[in-house]
């Protein structure tokens, strides 16, 4: 499986973004995918996990705020980032996963990941 992940930039605090991430190779092997980001200085933290049958969870620092979805024939994730913050940047990367699992939060329970996209919120 290769992830490719794109729509990074600069914007605004209090603007919008969507990030896109495109699936190819053996999609039908993915379960689980989720959006991490990774500022500098800091850990790998998850942002958004969407499940096969398009179960989320979020990031408390993001609930309201980022709308992850995905679009199975398409084989592409999407977080939708609204009213973002100067804390918000970052690199983010999309990820994917083989299996279930309730540990979905940890970097280590994915099998793929995409290069990373940088988002930078700044006036």
């Amino acid at each position: 499986v290769q992830l490719q992940a794109f729509g990074g930039g600069l914007v605004q605090p209090g603007g919008s973004l969507r990030l896109s991430c495109a699936a190819s190779g053996s999609i039908s092997s993915i379960n689980r995918m989720g959006w991490y980001r990774q500022a500098p200085g800091k850990q790998r933290e998850l942002v958004a996990h969407i499940t096969r049958i398009g179960s989320t969870n979020y990031a408390d620092s993001v609930k309201g705020r980022f709308t992850i979805s995905r679009d199975n024939a398409k084989n592409t994730v999407y977080l939708e980032m609204n009213k973002v913050k100067p804390e918000d940047t970052a690199v983010y990367y999309c990820a994917a996963a083989t299996y279930d699992s309730s540990r979905y939060y940890r970097p280590e329970e994915y099998d793929y990941w995409g290069k990373g996209t940088l988002v930078t919120v700044s006036s």
